[in-house]
């Protein structure tokens, strides 16, 4: 077998499906989850936020665990623990414990992107690593294309409680696929034949020599922490975070409440705007892996792509603020979600193009400023919200913090 290596990305990618089908289920339960307990949409986007809380505190250890005992064994615990605090949500009797319960999900999901990306930089050569990249990572609005009908479906038929306890399930599952499947170094894998290491190896050592460089020397954490260019990385993923939060936490909300809709006709309505944001996330790999063949700049590459797609994310969210018809809105929605989502491989390429060698680590760092998008997109919203009686002041402070990221990637992301 020659290409083992797009298995294991295969298998990164279904866990990143069950790790969003996890994290967006509350955002389908929003309606009965008020009925049941009383809730506001400010009490609800705490409870939202609560995630990010958890997946702040743990997203730098998970990076740290990663780079010193390897992507198999943290990942498999990170599933074990995340299938069982996705299960506690069904047992949940108020806000108090439904705070608690997220921000455990939070707690086990931290080290699931660092350990990603050390398996994507051990296994994949720098030619295909954003293409590796972008597959898994297409797994974050594919599980909402699948999660929309799928969790709308079980809410509506089953409950809120029994959806979290199937869902529970699907980690567990996967965790002892990757134990078995999986090993930290392709060389240590009974799979990997002498054809596709001899492949990997030759990758490396063809890059240029600056290049090169890069991935050879040893990773500080002043490096990591201060570099400029990872350090405006880290500002354009917040933003990424923060659409990415705004959307699985209140979309469904969002039809709901402008549009009168139920949950289960949402969850339909969501598979446009998830499905044209898979389309664009693999696209945005295949793109930055064919700039960097042509011109080997990181900055032609990586960074031009982030502030072409989030301008354009920018734009399409205009139209939304004078209330269109449901079907316009889906449409600028679908839009504007997919080139905001569009870049995502790019960011997780970046830390591996600078900082190879502590990777998951430098990842983590880059996931806290995700985390924090994580506490705000939904407590803002759900404020927003509340305050005015509509979206319109959520998306407009959307787009102003989307201009922002483009203009600081344009301006210090040498």
């Amino acid at each position: 077998m020659t290409r083992y290596r797009w298995i294991i990305t295969a298998i990164c990618f279904f866990a990143i499906i069950i790790n969003y089908l996890d994290r967006s289920a509350l955002s389908y339960a929003i309606t009965p989850l008020q009925q049941t307990f009383g809730f506001t949409n400010t009490d609800f986007g705490i409870i939202a936020s609560a995630f990010g809380i958890g997946y702040l505190v743990m997203t730098v250890v998970g990076g740290i665990l990663v780079d010193h005992y390897g992507a198999r064994k943290i990942w498999t615990a990170s599933a074990v623990l995340w299938s069982f605090a996705c299960s506690l949500l069904a047992l949940a009797t108020g806000f108090w414990w439904l705070f608690m319960f997220r921000t455990l999900l939070g707690i086990a999901e931290g080290p699931n992107f660092p350990a990603f990306t050390r398996a994507t930089a051990d296994w994949l050569p720098v030619s295909e690593r954003a293409r590796a990249l972008a597959i898994g990572l297409a797994a974050v609005p594919f599980a909402s294309v699948l999660g929309a009908p799928f969790i709308s479906h079980l809410v509506a038929t089953v409950g809120w409680r029994w959806m979290f306890l199937i869902l529970g399930l699907f980690g567990i599952i996967w965790s002892i696929i990757w134990f078995y499947a999986f090993r930290d170094q392709p060389q240590q894998s009974h799979y990997v034949s002498k054809k596709e290491l001899q492949h990997i190896r030759a990758e490396l050592e063809s890059i240029p020599r600056k290049a090169h460089s890069l991935q050879q020397q040893k990773t500080t954490w002043r490096f990591m922490l201060f570099h400029r260019p990872l350090l405006v990385n880290n500002l354009a993923f917040f933003v990424f975070g923060y659409l990415l939060f705004f959307a699985i936490t209140w979309l469904p909300g969002y039809l709901e409440q402008t549009y009168a809709i139920k949950v289960k006709a949402a969850g339909w309505f969501l598979v446009a705007p998830w499905s044209v944001a898979t389309v664009m996330l693999l696209l945005g790999g295949v793109i930055s892996d064919w700039l960097w063949k042509k011109t080997h700049s990181i900055r032609i590459a990586r960074s031009h792509i982030i502030w072409i797609s989030q301008i354009l994310s920018a734009a399409c969210f205009i139209p939304i603020l004078l209330t269109p018809s449901l079907w316009t809105a889906i449409i600028f929605i679908s839009l504007g979600v997919g080139f905001g989502m569009l870049p995502n491989a790019v960011f997780y390429a970046i830390n591996a193009d600078l900082a190879h060698d502590r990777v998951a680590t430098s990842l983590g760092i880059m996931d806290c400023s995700f985390a924090l998008a994580g506490i705000l997109a939904p407590l803002l919203t759900g404020y927003l919200a509340t305050l005015t009686g509509n979206f319109v002041a959520a998306f407009s402070l959307l787009i102003i913090l989307t201009l922002l990221s483009a203009s600081a990637i344009i301006l210090f992301q040498k």
